[in-house]
Order: C-alpha cells, then structure tokens, then sequence
C-alpha cells in the first residue's frame, strides 16, 4: 500500500482520490474545508486535509512524506503547482491542464530525478495515449480527435452543461485553434470549420475547430495532419457565436453606472447557472479518435476509437469526472507498479507508446465501464 496524496477536491480530484483509495492511504487536500467534508462523507477511510497550494513552502512542506503527489488544482494554478513539487523531487501525476506548455519543465524533471506524468485525462489524456500506441506501429499520416462532454437533458437555447466554471469553457470559443496541415502548424479561429457527425447513441452532433492538440505538437511533429475538434449539440455554436461577436466575450473592461466591469465576467456569472450541471444530473461523454496510415505490412489502415460513456447512478458520478479522472489514477497504478519508470516530463502519448502501459490503461478503464470500442479498415 501506497501513500499518496491529491492536491484539489474538485469534482474529478475527489473522484481520483475515492478510486485510489481501494488500494492505497490517500489524503485528499483542498483550500476549502466544506468541500474536504462532502467527499469525506463519501469515503469515509479518506484522511483530509486543509491546505493553499499557493503557499508554496506549505505545499512542499506538506508532500515531501508521500509516496506519489496527483495534482487536480485548478488551470490557472496548475503550472506553479506542478514546478514546486518537481522542486519537491516528488513524482507527480498531473490533470490540472494549465495553458502552460509542460514540457518546460523537463529539464527541471530530469535534474530532480522525478517522473512527471500530465495532461493525463479523457482529451488531452487517452487520444494522446491512443496516438502515441498507434505511432510505434503505423507510419501515421493522420491524426483526429472528436470530444465533447454533453447532458443528457438539452435546455434551450444552449444545450449544454458544464462540468467545470463557465470561464474555461468560454475560454475554448476564444482561444485560437492550432492544427497541423501537411506538416506544417496552421492557427485557425475557434467555433470554425463547424461539420455534423453521426454518433450511435446520441444522433447528430456538431464539432467545431478548437485548441486541443497541445503537447503532440511538439511531440509528433512527423505525422503531417492533425487536429482536434469538440462536439455539442446542433445549435449551440450558433448561439455561443452570436455573444461572441457582440462583445461578451471582451475582458475590457466597461462602465456600468460607475461601476467597472469587464463583458466577460459579467457573462460568467449569467451563464454559470445556464450551464451547471447538477451534482446528479445525468450527462455523457463522446469521443472518436481516428488514426490513419501505413500499417507493418505497407497497407493503408484507418483505425478509429469509439467513447460512450454515461453519468453513474450506482456511485453518482459523472462521466466527464469517471473519464478525466480514472486515466489519471491508471497512470498512477501503473506508474506505482513500476511498469513507467523514465524520468522527466511526460504527457500520455510518451507512455501510451510503450504496449504494457497502453494495455494496462484499457484494462484499468474497462474494469470501471469505460470502453473505447476499436473498429479498422484497410483503405
């Protein structure tokens, strides 16, 4: 038995934390002592405990006696965060998807002899892990991931709800999107290039141009296209542009009877009760991750992944958390386990390639019902 600690009891951090403690002595870490409470009420053999990430000697302090540290902190806390434990010298599983690049850290990774595994969830996580299998033995050609987290229930005018704050999400519609086209990296404008898929299960589903490649930029620079595009429902993208262009979006700020306010905190705060998703409120995940290229025997092969995965009654948990979260604690098994030992920064692509750990993920997830159904076919 390990002794681990999560930093973050968010809706995915108290989920990885309950996951890892059917095998390991787990504390669970929050700024906030009600929320430490709630999970604790969930898991009783959970140990909590109060602590501010920003405070960086209590932070250090506070992990230097565990075994692994999984960081779940917010986005915007996440780089910092992830830098003082490699500090720390502490291996480190990370799903906190900070804007930062995180490979910046792996000189420091490698000077500190730590083993930092990150952007490890649903996507970014198991397409990466999915590509990185797929590149050892395919000469890829093509790359495409299609996610989206969606509710069960559509509420006009959006139809859509968020597992997470409204500001993230707004902040996927504004950022641009970086492709790859013919080998070369393209930028384009999020909420672009808008197509309808079909998708088992759930019918018909836009996906539009967004940010999501990340760290396989940089890491797979041979395979000449790629591109990742969110899903949601018909319509939505319709409506989310119409505030865009009209300026909600905008964080200059402007006067409001004497007050100043930027348009999009003001929209923050309108659409987080449009778009919270209830603590059991039943959403999904969908996700289609499509590879293409030469296969060992010189043939043209397409290979496609396919996600479904549902809201569960039985421990009232969301899929976007069973999904997000279950990756990052089959990183941590296996990495416990020995099977991932290199040193220095990882995101999942450079562990998925090995066979053992791609392998070990799909078994990890399927024993707790996520299945990434594989179809193939010779073009």
């Amino acid at each position: 038995m390990n002794n681990i600690i999560v930093l973050g009891a968010g809706m995915i951090g108290s989920v990885m934390a309950i996951d890892l403690s059917k095998k390991h002595k787990v504390t669970l870490t929050d700024l906030h002592q009600n929320v430490l409470d709630k999970v604790k009420q969930k898991c009783k053999n959970l140990i909590v405990q109060q602590l501010d990430v920003t405070n960086k000697v209590h932070l250090q302090n506070s992990i230097k006696k565990y075994d692994l540290v999984i960081c779940a902190v917010p986005g915007f806390l996440g780089f910092e965060t992830l830098k003082a434990i490699i500090e720390t010298k502490m291996n480190v599983i990370d799903i906190s998807f900070f804007p930062e690049n995180a490979l910046e850290l792996d000189a420091l990774a490698k000077e500190k002899n730590v083993t930092a595994i990150v952007d490890c969830g649903v996507a970014p996580g198991m397409d990466n892990v999915i590509l990185g299998r797929y590149n050892e033995i395919m000469k890829l050609t093509d790359f495409e991931c299609l996610v989206g987290g969606l509710p069960k229930i559509k509420k006009w005018p959006f139809n859509y709800k968020a597992p997470f704050s409204p500001i993230d999400v707004i902040e996927e519609y504004t950022r641009p999107a970086r492709y790859v086209e013919h080998g070369k990296e393209v930028v384009r404008e999020p909420l672009t290039d808008c197509e309808y898929v079909e998708f088992d299960k759930v019918g018909t589903l836009e996906s539009f141009n967004s940010d999501g490649l990340r760290s396989i930029i940089y890491t797979m620079p041979h395979i000449p296209n790629m591109k990742e595009k969110t899903l949601r429902y018909p319509g939505h993208v319709k409506y989310v542009k119409v505030l865009k262009e009209s300026g909600f979006f905008s964080e200059e700020k402007i006067e409001v009877n004497d007050n100043s306010i930027s348009p999009l905190e003001f929209t923050s705060k309108i659409l987080f009760n449009e778009w919270k998703l209830g603590e059991i409120e039943e959403e999904l995940t969908v996700m289609r991750v499509t590879v293409k290229g030469e296969d060992s025997k010189g043939q043209i092969e397409e290979v496609v992944y396919h996600l479904h995965d549902e809201y569960c009654k039985e421990t009232e948990t969301s899929s976007m958390a069973r999904t997000t979260g279950y990756t990052a604690t089959a990183a941590a098994n296996l990495f416990l386990e020995g099977l991932f030992t290199e040193k220095g920064v990882f995101p999942p692509e450079l562990v998925g390639k090995h066979e053992v750990c791609f392998n070990y993920f799909m078994k990890y997830l399927e024993e707790r019902n996520i299945r990434y159904i594989k179809t193939s076919r010779l073009l």
